[in-house]
């Protein structure tokens, strides 16, 4: 028997200065265990966009894109560096306007969690600073009078784009570990330039030492990273993420410190003042040179999905939709003497919403976590995480169940994660949980690898079920949506009677409440958009207005909702509003042949290998040719499954975008990279060496082990666009 008893609270609800007595915001209050929003808790949900690396048409299409992901919040780095390169000429044009960003947020409402630094990190150049300001003579990143004079022009000139407008929150500096008396300043340089929120963070991993009741401490958690060495092993930092613990501080991001173990008591909260929030959950995860982790989606929603078991009062996302550098020579790069090679355009970071605008599969999983927040949030933000008794002894115990409750003595939810990527789990043999009085399943079940689960427990009528809790549908009688957790039979509970049923799109009706349970199979097509639920394997999206749009490159797009009067599924209507449903083969004809013999490894820095220099990669590369039909309306997309070292794509001969190769398609929008009608597009190829020592997937290391000398393939290139349809 796995067994878990409520713990309560051990210390009272406690309110902090911030948004209290200070800055105060009607609406907006923070406690010691959540948010408050119109005096109702909350469980925000922030995803990372970076306004300067996406096309300014692009952003409210991509804010749809967020809110559809059931994101509440948009957090975004404001890279100095991106606004003023040359000194003397700031720059808040196109989409370097970031307060017309921040109003775009609030117009489709969403709310606002501006980053500003100064030092940002996000694998930009010299950490966001331009070359001017980290050439200064001064002692950066603390007091120092000279360096603050530089910080306080440039707080004054953000502060005249961004003072008045309604942020929920301000992040100063980023990974900075023992200044707390420099973020004080830096929050009252940030006031005197006329920017204010109710809510002031700072990031508290590593150890870091932060001012008391200065900043909201934000924490993050990475399953695998590119900030390692190419033969580094999985390393425990990582691992940590894939249990449920009370440990919020992770010292694996930017810092090398000593971690406590998983065994160690820790406090449900790291701060006597504030709830645990996070800002940098791993939404995926940035390519270096040397070493190019590739998340799975199971791999992102499992890190994810252990935070709320352990307690999060806030999840957010680093990053949630990627971008591109604004020009070349703005990544993280050895010739600016950091540690690692990223590539000079592409900041795809396998994010739930590409590069290229496109869903990845990692957004389907997150969704229904967040739907799970927007529909029990209120509850569970006031329901304490426990742990049980018998926990995994450490990293490496792959045999004892990871679980935990949040529950507030009453009702609650049993989490369940049994995933990790690099060391498979096996099946767990005859699971059974008791949970207070309660058991559960009646007969102990098997919990096959990949199990993320999070089970009800006392919901109305409802004693348990071993189906996920998604969302409540109102109506005369609820239902209670629920899905299936695969390879689990379902079986639940009510008013102390065990009964199973085979989960269907037809409800089981209880006394005062239905039950839905949704196929696993079904998974990637369940959305939900406020009190509807929806099924469509399209991509959906919405604004504030809640009339749903869906994109699709077949004839017309599928979309069902779910009438919970009738307890049944029907069509949708939806009318055509624009663009081309297009989906063809593409054939790159071969302009120049690649260089027979690429070198095993280019330049080293600090032990790393360095990406090849653009004029290396011009002289060895292979370059092709690809003719784009002329497709009036149609919003082009390529998708080029290939394989080998780096490649660029061009327009008209200019770098676009590219991409270190890691065994994924590369997905590519043509029209927010400047192609258009007429224009030249080539794409560029440099193999890779047989014998290249670049830490690579395993499926990517085994397909260049059969290279014979070097690896360069085009696989297949697709030409694709997606027709609009509306309520």
């Amino acid at each position: 028997m796995l067994v878990v008893a409520h713990q309560p609270w051990s210390s009272p609800l406690r309110r902090p200065r911030m948004s209290n007595s200070v800055d105060r915001r009607p609406g907006v209050s923070l406690t010691s265990r959540y948010l408050l929003r119109d005096g109702k808790p909350v469980i925000p949900v922030s995803g990372e966009l970076h306004y300067s690396r996406v096309p300014r048409s692009r952003w409210v299409s991509r804010l749809r894109q967020m809110r559809a992901g059931g994101v509440t919040v948009v957090a975004s780095y404001v890279f100095w560096l991106h606004h003023a390169p040359v000194f003397g000429a700031p720059s808040f044009a196109d989409n370097l306007d970031v307060a017309s960003f921040v109003r775009t947020c609030r117009s489709e409402g969403l709310d606002v969690v501006l980053r500003i630094g100064p030092w940002v990190h996000g694998e930009s150049r010299n950490g966001g600073f331009p070359d001017w300001v980290q050439a200064s003579p001064v002692r950066h990143r603390t007091d120092d009078p000279a360096y603050l004079a530089l910080v306080e022009e440039w707080f004054g000139q953000l502060g005249s784009q961004v003072a008045g407008l309604e942020l929920l929150g301000i992040q100063l500096e980023n990974e900075l570990y023992d200044q707390p008396g420099h973020l004080v300043t830096l929050k009252r340089l940030a006031r005197d330039a006329g920017m204010s929120a109710p809510i002031w963070t700072a990031t508290a991993w590593g150890g870091a030492d932060l001012p008391a009741e200065e900043v909201l401490p934000l924490y993050g958690g990475y399953g695998d990273g590119f900030w390692v060495d190419a033969d580094a092993p999985w390393d425990p930092t990582f691992r940590d993420h894939y249990f449920f613990s009370h440990v919020w501080d992770d010292p694996g991001i930017g810092a090398d410190l000593r971690r406590p173990s998983l065994g160690a008591p820790q406090p449900r909260t790291p701060s006597p003042w504030f709830p645990p929030a996070t800002c940098e959950l791993g939404g995926g995860m940035a390519t270096a040179y040397h070493r190019r982790p590739r998340p799975s989606a199971l791999d992102v929603a499992t890190v994810a999905h252990c935070k709320i078991g352990n307690g999060s009062a806030w999840q957010g996302y680093y990053m949630y939709a990627g971008g591109t550098n604004p020009f070349a020579g703005a990544q993280e790069s050895h010739a600016t003497g950091y540690p690692n090679d990223m590539p000079a355009l592409g900041y795809d970071f396998h994010a739930p919403i590409g590069e290229a605008g496109l869903l990845a599969p990692s957004s389907a999983e997150l969704r229904h976590q967040h739907a799970f927040l927007a529909s029990f949030g209120a509850a569970l933000a006031d329901m304490p995480s426990t742990l049980p008794e018998v926990r995994p002894s450490g990293v490496e115990d792959s045999s004892t169940m990871r679980f935990a409750l949040r529950g507030n003595g009453t009702s609650g939810f049993l989490f369940l994660a049994w995933h990790q990527p690099h060391h498979p789990l096996p099946t767990y043999r005859g699971a059974q949980f008791q949970v207070g009085s309660l058991v559960l399943p009646a007969s102990p079940v098997d919990i096959p690898p990949g199990t993320l689960a999070r089970w009800p427990l006392r919901h109305g009528p409802l004693d348990w079920a071993t189906a996920s809790a998604l969302t409540v549908l109102p109506g005369d009688t609820p239902t209670l949506v629920l899905q299936e957790t695969a390879g689990v039979p379902f079986s639940y509970s009510a008013g102390g009677t065990v009964a199973t049923a085979s989960p269907s799109l037809s409800p089981i009706h209880l006394d005062g409440l239905d039950l839905l349970v949704l196929p696993a199979a079904l998974s990637d097509a369940v959305w939900v958009n406020g009190d509807r639920l929806l099924l469509s394997a399209d991509e959906l999206r919405w604004g504030p207005d809640g009339r749903v749009e869906a994109l699709t490159t077949a004839a017309h797009p599928s979309v069902r909702v779910y009438d919970p009067v009738e307890g049944a599924f029907a069509t949708l209507p939806l009318q055509p509003s624009g663009g081309v449903a297009l989906s063809v083969p593409s054939t790159p004809s071969l302009v120049r042949d690649p260089s027979t013999t690429v070198p095993v490894a280019y330049e080293k820095f600090d032990g790393r290998q360095s990406a090849p220099t653009p004029a290396v990669f011009d002289e060895l590369a292979a370059v092709y040719r690809l003719d784009v039909p002329s497709t009036p309306g149609a919003d082009l997309f390529l998708r080029i499954a290939w394989s080998g070292d780096v490649a660029e794509l061009r327009v008209n001969g200019r770098p676009v975008t590219d991409r270190f190769w890691d065994g994924s398609p590369w997905l590519i929008n043509l029209p927010d990279l400047g192609w258009h009608p007429g224009a030249a597009l080539t794409l560029h190829v440099l193999p890779l060496a047989a014998g290249s020592t670049v830490a690579l997937p395993r499926d990517a290391r085994d397909r260049l082990l059969t290279a014979e000398g070097q690896l360069l393939s085009i696989d297949e290139v697709t030409l694709f666009s997606r027709s609009t349809w509306h309520e």
